[in-house]
C-alpha cells in the first residue's frame, strides 16, 4: 500500500508524541482504557485535519484541545449509569509509579469529580490560563477559579491523610 508524505509524517508524529499524549489523556479521564479511547478519537480528528494544520509546532496543542473537547462532550451527554458506592474498586495503573507521593497524587486526582479534574489538569499539567480553561470548559473565569481552588483543597486534604 502506497502512503503519501503527510501520512508518513502523521504516523511519525503519533510514534514520537503518543506516550506523552496518552499521559495527558489519562490525566483527563482518570482511567487508562478511557484514556486510550480518548486519544484515539482525538488522533482520528487530527488525521482528518492534518493537511489543514499549517503550524506543525502546534500539533500537541491541537490534539490536547481535541481531547479536552471530546472528553467534555462525553461527560456532558453521559447519562447517569454509574451510582455512588461506599467501596471504590482498586485503581488500575497503566505504568509503574515512581514514588509513593506520585501514586497518592494520582489516586487523589482520580477521586476528584470530572470537572474539577479537568480544570486541575488543564491548569497545572497543560499550563493553561484561567480564561483559556474557561473557554475550553464552557464556564466562567470565576467558576474556573473556584473549581480549581476547591480541587486543590481536596487534593491537599487527600495527600495530608496519606
Amino acid at each position: 500500500m502506497q502512503t503519501t508524505g503527510w501520512e508518513d509524517e502523521f504516523r511519525e508524529y503519533v510514534r514520537a508524541r503518543g506516550p506523552a499524549l496518552l499521559r495527558a489523556a489519562h490525566q483527563l479521564t482518570g482511567h487508562p482504557l478511557d484514556a486510550e479511547d480518548l486519544l484515539q478519537s482525538a488522533l482520528a480528528k487530527t488525521y482528518l485535519a492534518w493537511e489543514r494544520i499549517e503550524d506543525r509546532g502546534a500539533l500537541d496543542g491541537y490534539v490536547r484541545r481535541a481531547m479536552v473537547n471530546i472528553n467534555i462532550s462525553q461527560w456532558r451527554r453521559r447519562k447517569l449509569e454509574e451510582y455512588p458506592s461506599d467501596e471504590l474498586p482498586e485503581p488500575v495503573s497503566c505504568e509503574p509509579v515512581a514514588s509513593e507521593v506520585h501514586e497518592a497524587l494520582e489516586q487523589a486526582l482520580r477521586e476528584l469529580p470530572e470537572r474539577m479534574r479537568a480544570a486541575v489538569v488543564l491548569r497545572y499539567y497543560e499550563d493553561m490560563t484561567e480564561p483559556e480553561i474557561a473557554r475550553t470548559l464552557g464556564i466562567s473565569v470565576g467558576t474556573v477559579k473556584s473549581t480549581v481552588s476547591r480541587a486543590m483543597a481536596k487534593l491537599r486534604t487527600a495527600l495530608s491523610a496519606s
